[in-house]
């Protein structure tokens, strides 16, 4: 009987970040799929302009309705998630592709090399994340490349510092010191034992900073400094409508809606994977 108890204990987790992880994923891939087939999918030109259809309320023909210039709202969300899960998930995977190697470095040697890393990383995590991003984007001039370059600077410490923090865990491990005893190279070591076993709170990490980065992606387009017109962006979308959001709503509500999807089904895959990867929390 407490052999049963013991081994049903555990089981709700694992069914709830499985749970979590098909939600999410089946979301994300939805919504990838949209993306990559927007200029098939999408019913109109988001860029035509229309004058009859100047706020116009949603029909068959536009389910979404029309802007303020009479272009189609639901073209313009299908391209804007386009645009905005490019710049997102871009941002996040040029982060991995120096943060990674950054965190193992630091975390494997200790040191002096930890504290020259760690105290760099330090002099980027002093600004606030919006107000990097606009120094970021006044430098090199506004644009959705700007952009995800700004969103992977600001991204940078918080991967490598998880990095870090798995590597020395995982390097205490005797797997890793009969390695060393047999006579295998630092290098070796680092690529064979220790960043296979360390990448997973960094996944995790990543896919929910996804979220957020998308968020900031919106954030400056909303601003003007992402995605630039006549490019359809989510938050350039929601600058257009905020003022007749009370007499046309839907040019409001639906890029809004598209965003809230869009990270949710980031936030859902990473709580899915956090949960059954991370249960340690080195990811947190």
């Amino acid at each position: 009987m407490s052999q049963a108890i013991a081994s049903v204990g555990p089981q709700p987790r694992h069914d709830s970040s499985s749970r979590l992880m098909v939600i999410g994923g089946a979301m994300l891939a939805t919504l990838a799929v949209i993306a990559l087939l927007a200029p098939v999918i999408a019913p109109h030109d988001p860029e035509a302009v229309e004058v009859r259809r100047v706020l116009g309320a949603p029909d068959l023909l536009h389910p979404f309705g029309s802007d303020v210039l009479g272009r189609d709202v639901l073209s313009r969300v299908i391209h804007g998630l386009r645009v905005s899960l490019i710049v997102s998930l871009s941002a996040v995977a040029g982060s991995l592709l120096f943060a990674v190697p950054l965190g193992l470095v630091a975390g494997y040697f200790g040191r002096w090399v930890d504290t020259t890393v760690s105290r760099g990383l330090d002099l980027i995590l002093v600004f606030p994340a919006m107000l990097l991003a606009v120094t970021f984007i006044a430098i090199l001039g506004p644009g959705s490349v700007v952009a995800a370059i700004a969103i992977a600077v600001i991204y940078l410490p918080i991967l490598a510092r998880v990095m870090r923090t798995s590597t020395l865990i995982v390097s205490r491990n005797d797997y890793v010191t009969g390695a060393r005893a047999r006579g295998a190279s630092h290098w070796r070591v680092l690529l064979n034992h220790i960043a296979p076993n360390a990448l997973g709170p960094v996944i995790v990490q990543a896919s929910v900073l996804s979220a957020f980065a998308l968020q900031l992606e919106a954030g400056l387009s909303f601003l003007g400094l992402g995605t630039q017109p006549p490019t359809p962006s989510l938050g350039g979308m929601l600058a257009d409508g905020r003022e007749v959001l009370i007499q046309a709503p839907w040019v409001e509500i639906f890029p809004g809606l598209a965003i809230v999807v869009a990270v949710l089904a980031f936030t859902f895959l990473g709580e899915g994977l956090r949960r059954a990867f991370d249960p340690k929390g080195v990811a947190e």
